[in-house]
C-alpha cells in the first residue's frame, strides 16, 4: 500500500499517526531539489486541514501595531514576493546511528532522509515584522501552529521561537509555495515558516499566530524537547541546550549500507549541509575506513542555505569495505569521527562521519 498524503511508494514510513516519514536515499541523491512528493514529513500531531480563504495570521505581543493578515493580504503586493532555495533538516536526522550505540526508547529510528531541499515561495518575515513594528523590548519571535499535539504535557499546539535578529534576515520566509506549486497540506498549507539554517522544528507549519516576546518560547516543544541533553539527563523544563542552528553534517546515500557491489570503480554520492552562517567547503571520502581520503566533487551550488549533492569515484578491491565521508565547513571545522560520544537521550544531532559497509565482489553482486 502506498504511503498516505501523496508520498511516493519508496518513502520510508516510521509512524502513520501522527505521520512521520523520511525520503528514500535514491530520491534524495537524484536531484539537489527534493521532489515535493518525496520530501520528509515530521509531525507531532494530526495534520490540520485549513480553509485558506478563511485563514488569517495574527501578529501580536511586543509590537506597536498588531496585525491580522489573510493569505490574500500576504499576496496582494504590499510585501515583495521572495523565493529561497533552502534545506530543512529534522534534529533527529541520522538518529539510527545513535540507536546503534545505545537504545533510545520512544524515538523514531530516522536514517539520513529526515532532510530535504526545496524552492520556497512567500514573503520575508522581516517585511511583515516591520509592518507590525516590534517594540524595543522584543528579542524573540514565536510561531504557533494549528496542529495540536497529544504528545505534549499538557497537550498543546506545536510552537517554537527564534531570535529576532534571525527573524529579521531576508531568508526567513512566510511560505505559501513549494517547488513552484502551492504548499501542500502535508507541508503546512496555507502558510508555514521557513527558517533556513535552523533545525526543522523552528519552521512551524500550519501557522496560526506570531508572537513577539522578550524571551524564547516556553512551551513544551522548546522548553522540554528539541534540547540537547547530557547522556544521563532526563528531559524536563529548561534542561540541556535548546537546539537552533543545524550542525555541519554529511551522509552517504549511494551505495547504501549492506549492499553488494562489484569490485572496481564505484561512484559514491551523498549530501552535505552546514547550518547557521557557515557553508560546506569540502567533502572527503575514504574507501578504506578512514585510512586514506579523496576529495569529492561538490556539484552545483544552489545558494548559501542549500545543501551540496556531492559525488566521488573510488576503487574497491574484492572483500569487505567501509566507505566513510566527512564534510568541512567555511570556518575550517569538520565532523566528529564517531557517534558514540554524541549519544544523547533524545537522539539529536548525530553528525558523526557517515559510514557504509559493503560486500565487494561477492557472487550475485550488482
Amino acid at each position: 500500500m502506498a504511503p498516505p498524503h501523496g508520498k511516493r511508494t519508496e518513502t520510508i514510513v516510521h509512524e502513520q499517526d501522527p505521520f512521520n516519514a523520511e525520503t528514500a536515499p535514491a530520491d534524495l541523491v537524484a536531484s539537489a531539489i527534493t521532489p515535493t512528493d518525496a520530501f520528509y514529513s515530521r509531525n507531532h500531531g494530526a495534520m490540520p486541514r485549513v480553509d485558506a480563504v478563511a485563514w488569517a495570521l495574527t501578529i501580536e505581543g511586543l509590537v506597536d501595531r498588531p496585525l491580522r493578515l489573510t493569505l490574500a493580504d500576504l499576496r496582494d503586493g504590499r510585501f515583495p514576493v521572495r523565493r529561497e532555495t533552502a534545506t530543512l533538516q529534522c534534529a533527529g536526522n541520522r538518529r539510527r546511528g545513535l540507536i546503534e550505540v545505545r537504545e533510545i526508547p520512544g524515538e523514531a529510528p530516522w536514517g539520513p532522509g529526515a532532510t530535504g531541499t526545496a524552492v520556497w515561495e512567500g514573503v520575508a518575515l522581516a517585511d511583515v515584522l516591520d509592518a507590525a513594528r516590534p517594540a524595543d523590548a522584543a528579542s524573540d519571535v514565536a510561531f504557533v501552529g494549528l496542529d495540536r499535539s497529544e504528545e505534549a504535557d499538557p497537550p498543546q499546539p506545536f510552537a517554537g521561537s527564534i531570535p529576532l535578529r534571525k527573524a529579521r534576515r531576508p531568508e526567513v520566509l512566510l511560505a505559501w509555495g513549494m517547488n513552484g506549486a502551492p504548499l501542500p497540506v502535508a507541508h503546512g498549507a496555507p502558510v508555514r515558516v521557513v527558517v533556513p539554517g535552523f533545525v526543522g522544528a523552528r519552521s512551524v507549519k500550519w501557522l496560526d499566530r506570531i508572537e513577539l516576546r522578550d524571551r524564547p518560547w516556553d512551551g513544551f516543544f522548546q522548553d522540554v524537547v528539541y534540547r540537547l541533553l547530557p547522556p544521563e539527563a532526563e528531559p524536563g523544563p529548561g534542561a540541556g541546550i535548546p537546539l537552533g542552528e543545524i550542525a555541519l553534517n554529511a551522509a552517504i546515500l549511494e551505495p547504501q549500507d549492506g549492499r553488494e557491489v562489484r569490485a572496481g570503480r564505484t561512484t559514491v554520492r551523498g549530501y552535505a549541509f552546514a547550518g547557521g552562517e557557515r557553508t560546506v567547503a569540502r567533502v572527503d571520502v575514504s574507501a578504506d575506513g578512514g585510512e586514506t581520503w579523496v576529495q569529492a566533487d561538490l556539484g552545483d551550488d544552489h545558494g548559501r542555505w542549500a545543501w551540496r549533492i556531492w559525488s566521488c569515484p573510488v576503487d574497491l578491491p574484492s572483500g569487505p569495505a567501509e566507505l566513510v565521508a566527512r564534510a568541512w565547513d567555511s570556518a575550517g571545522a569538520s565532523q566528529p569521527e564517531r557517534a558514540g560520544p554524541l549519544w544523547n537521550p533524545k537522539g539529536y544531532v548525530n553528525n558523526a562521519w557517515s559510514r557504509v559497509r559493503l560486500d565487494v565482489g561477492c557472487a550475485g553482486a550488482r
